[in-house]
């Protein structure tokens, strides 16, 4: 057992009490490690929905606190979780490329994004081998809800959050397998880290200075609004 790969960070704050609360309340403790991974993976891919939180590295419990986040943030999240339930775990960081995310940022705001954007994946460690985890990112009701907007695309897309050889079955269920929705579009691997923390160190965030607090304060707001919106369509057509 690696500890570096269990150890309680800044962002991965698993003594945080709504984490350990959450925990207890799921009984995840009493389960065996397969079914650790599963319940934490579900919980964080469905139960915290896509959306764009103030920062990539706030701390998991601001995550839990908000219900929403995208790749790096639902993965912070899904660390602490993990490292709270003894599971190793550890970031590996990359870049992807800004087209990946059109659609989900609308067109009037998109300008914001970089070309390239800092994105992550958790690679958990699990019956002696190293699985990656990426398919957390889009809950269930937002990727049913691009999947019907684009029902006739099965094969490859960008777009929306999702960049993928198989629209129609990405395979994003946890199964002891790796998973996968956005790995199509990555651009720069930046390689394996203990932690979020020391990732962010070294390569910063997103955004800075006017465009951060652009972000911060105005435009994710409406990035998020469109998100619900898109998501709620998926209802909308099954109702």
């Amino acid at each position: 057992m690696n500890k570096s790969y269990l150890v309680e960070t800044k962002i991965l704050n698993f003594s945080h009490d709504a984490i350990q609360r959450l925990i207890k309340e799921r009984g995840w403790q009493n389960l065996d490690d397969y079914n650790k991974v599963g319940a934490a993976y579900t919980f964080v891919k469905d139960e915290i929905q896509f959306g764009y939180n103030r920062s990539d590295d706030i701390a998991a419990n601001e995550v839990l606190a908000d219900g929403y986040g995208q790749c790096n943030t639902k993965g912070d999240l899904l660390m602490a979780l993990l490292r709270a339930l003894s599971i190793e775990c550890r970031f590996h960081g990359f870049t992807i490329d800004q087209q990946l995310q059109k659609g989900a940022i609308p067109s009037y705001v998109f300008w914001l994004a970089p070309k390239y954007i800092i994105h992550s994946w958790v690679e958990i460690f699990l019956d002696g081998e190293w699985i990656n985890l990426e398919g957390f990112i889009l809950d269930d009701t937002y990727l049913t809800s691009i999947k019907s907007k684009f029902s006739q695309i099965k094969d490859s897309f960008c777009g929306y959050g999702i960049a993928t050889t198989c629209l129609s079955n990405p395979e994003t269920e946890w199964t002891g397998k790796d998973t996968y929705i956005q790995k199509e579009g990555i651009h720069d691997d930046f390689g394996l880290y203990n932690s979020p923390d020391e990732f962010y160190s070294q390569k910063g965030t997103n955004l800075s200075g006017v465009k951060r607090w652009l972000y911060q304060s105005m435009i994710r707001h409406l990035i998020n609004m469109n998100v619900n919106r898109l998501r709620k369509t998926s209802n909308q057509s099954r109702g």
